[in-house]
């Protein structure tokens, strides 16, 4: 049930994947309401902090922002689980004071949250999420009802996947040579892949393929792309 006295956020939008009815949230997060188990991918927290130890102008503030949004998606849907699919840190140069108070101060908020981290490949850098932080840690594939929450994109004999990792963004071209590139979620068969929910992360162009269904993000909405999108062949 969602907290109507919470923060009103963008509509979600409600598809079919695996028989389950899951919400594609703008905030560029997936929302399976019947477990009430919110998924969230490729956080990155502290990459700006690490680009800045390497002497690069990037914005400070992108962790606070990042949790900020990450606050008010759980108050709006109140989840019974909280599931990061892999790179929750950047880097271990993210382990700045800045980045490990702000996580404390969003823990401290959310104390009683069951929270999972399912390892990716910048977590075995980075290292695991500190202990104070009460985050479970686990390795992919982590089984949660008919879902099999992973980083890597990959296919599970009896479950349906939930990954991250790709960072996927589709490109779209207007008339006139313009061209917009948005991050997206991709469902396929067996596999969804949800945006990196992190700022500064990039994205990775989904091309079309038979099968694959793509959502862009934009404007705090989420829409279906019709076969074939704009620009494609271009």
């Amino acid at each position: 049930m969602m907290d109507d006295g919470a923060t009103p956020t963008a509509p979600p939008l409600p598809v079919d994947y695996a028989g389950e009815t899951v919400w594609l949230l703008p905030e560029r997060a997936l929302w399976w309401p019947a477990g009430r188990v919110l998924f969230v991918a490729d956080l990155h927290l502290g990459k700006a902090a690490t680009y800045r130890a390497l002497g690069q102008p990037v914005p400070a503030g992108t962790t606070r922002e990042n949790l900020a949004r990450l606050s008010r998606l759980l108050l709006h849907y109140p989840p019974a689980q909280l599931v990061f699919l892999g790179d929750f840190l950047h880097a271990a140069a993210a382990r700045t004071p800045s980045v490990l108070q702000a996580l404390d101060a969003w823990r401290a908020q959310f104390a009683a949250l069951d929270c999972v981290l399912v390892r990716g490949n910048h977590d075995s850098r980075a290292g695991d999420p500190p202990l104070s932080l009460g985050i479970r840690v686990v390795d992919e594939p982590w089984l949660v009802g008919p879902f099999a929450a992973c980083h890597h994109p990959q296919h599970h004999k009896t479950h349906a996947v939930i990954a991250g990792h790709l960072h996927p963004a589709v490109q779209l071209r207007g008339p006139g040579r313009d061209s917009l590139r948005l991050p997206c979620f991709c469902l396929e068969l067996g596999l969804a892949i949800v945006p990196a929910f992190g700022e500064l992360t990039g994205g990775w162009r989904m091309p079309q393929q038979a099968g694959r269904r793509l959502y862009p993000v934009a404007d705090s909405a989420v829409w279906h792309l019709p076969e074939p999108w704009p620009g494609e062949s271009a």
